[in-house]
């Protein structure tokens, strides 16, 4: 996460309005930034001052007299003199209720529909998790659940844990080896997670049905360092990350798509 998002998304974190992902983001960001650090201190701060402080003050009976006064001519239905001051005083105390209501539907609807503009795509949403799970699990050291080189050991241990058998392929003869793999949660449902390594780097590969079964191209993206690529085939939508570099994470993918048959389930 860079300081500008991170800057953005500080008074969200402070409130506890953050998903389970960004605020993980958050908190790696925060720890490796002592800027942003000091801006969310500042924040804190400031909070505190205005909770211990009250901003509030009550208006001066004079006014609140004359405002009342006014409430009551209006609502007796006093007539205005027309010409004097313009459209304003015509309206009686319902009318200029009425166009309060108006003006504030009119906000909303235009807030709703500008944070609807603004919010994240479903792949953006997929990417953020996905991100934040791969890095949980190297530093939280709860990368595997099973951990094994042989296929036929990893892919009957899902069996009876998720609502589907994952495809599980090893690619050792090809310098990416299989290590092992867990479960993991995903657009709010159990995924596989696959643990491949290249070398001493791990690739995370998240494995979960895709209701579509259609066959999809492989898009790459990279975040704080880690590569992203995610591809449909054979029924099943995958999402593979790693700090290796991204043609050897594009290879890797390669491999792996040519060991899965497109009409597999």
């Amino acid at each position: 996460m860079s300081c500008e998002l991170t800057k953005r998304y500080v008074p969200g974190y402070l409130d506890g309005e953050l998903d389970l992902a960004r605020t993980i983001e958050m908190e790696a960001h925060l720890k490796g930034c002592p800027a942003c650090a000091q801006e969310l201190e500042s924040l804190k701060a400031l909070r505190a001052g205005l909770q211990r402080n009250s901003l509030a003050y009550s208006a001066p009976a004079a006014l609140r007299q004359r405002i009342q006064s006014s409430l009551r001519e209006e609502s007796s239905g006093a007539d205005v003199r027309e010409g004097k001051t313009g459209w304003w005083p015509s309206l009686n105390i319902w009318q200029l209720a009425g166009a309060f209501a108006l003006l504030a539907l009119i906000s909303v609807t235009g807030w709703q529909l500008t944070a609807r503009l603004r919010a994240p795509s479903s792949d953006q949403r997929i990417a953020a998790e996905v991100f934040a799970s791969h890095v949980r699990s190297l530093e939280a050291n709860h990368l595997m659940d099973v951990a094994s080189t042989d296929q036929h050991t990893v892919k009957p241990w899902f069996d009876g844990k998720l609502d589907f058998s994952p495809p599980v392929e090893d690619l050792a003869s090809d310098g990416f080896p299989l290590v092992g793999g867990r479960l993991d949660y995903l657009e709010g449902r159990e995924v596989a997670a696959l643990i491949y390594q290249r070398r001493k780097h791990f690739i995370n590969v998240f494995v979960w049905p895709d209701p579509s079964g259609t066959s999809s191209t492989q898009t790459i993206e990279s975040r704080q360092g880690y590569n992203m690529m995610k591809w449909s085939r054979g029924g099943f939508q995958f999402w593979a990350v790693s700090d290796v570099a991204a043609p050897d994470l594009a290879e890797f993918v390669r491999l792996l798509e040519a060991h899965i048959a497109p009409e597999s389930k």
